[in-house]
């Protein structure tokens, strides 16, 4: 508010008449009447503010606990998975000792039935007894080469699993800040069609 007496003086001085200078007042008064009326239109209240924050918050709430939800979903699922992939793991271990066991009892056989051989023909055993051994070591290298590329085949399993694991906490997170932006562009737009 300002003296609106003295202002119709200033104008009065300025050269206006009494009435020109009174319209004059009169016009700056309701000017500025209208111009406040606009800014008090615009204006959000703190009660009004505290309910659109409550409600965002609420919203982003909501998206937290979906997106806890499904991570754990995704995480039990790749746990199971990897589960079952060492549950295979171990049984072919296995079937790779019994395989062992199996060619290491049919050579220690062979073996003995070489060593009774080697009391009559011992110069035919000793021949045959270095034959066999290079056998034994052409079946251990393949054995430990199969072990080998068994090994590689379960690094590469899991290392795969883990790379799968990665990119889905990278899509959860890339999930969450969609989200999250698309929801602050929904309340920002809501926002502006209310005001």
């Amino acid at each position: 508010m300002f003296d609106t007496h003295a202002v119709v003086r200033l104008f009065e001085e300025n050269g206006f008449t009494a009435q020109q200078a009174e319209a004059m007042v009169k016009i700056l008064v309701r000017m500025t009447q209208s111009n406040m009326e606009v800014i008090y239109g615009d204006m959000v209240t703190k009660a009004q503010q505290e309910i659109m924050f409550q409600r965002v918050m609420s919203q982003i709430t909501a998206v937290k606990k979906d997106m806890v939800i499904l991570e754990k979903s995704e995480f039990s699922a790749l746990l199971a998975e990897n589960e079952k992939l060492k549950i295979q793991i171990l049984k072919l271990k296995d079937h790779l000792v019994d395989e062992m066991n199996k060619v290491r009892s049919e050579t220690l056989l062979d073996m003995n039935l070489e060593k009774s051989h080697v009391k009559e023909l011992k110069d035919e055993h000793e021949k045959k007894l270095l034959e066999r051994r290079t056998e034994l070591m052409e079946m251990s290298a393949e054995h430990d080469c199969h072990l080998t590329q068994t090994n590689m085949k379960i690094d590469t399993e899991v290392a795969g699993l883990k790379t799968m694991l990665e990119s889905h906490k990278l899509d959860t997170i890339k999930y969450l800040a969609g989200s999250v932006f698309t929801c602050l562009t929904v309340v920002l737009g809501f926002y502006r069609i209310w005001m």
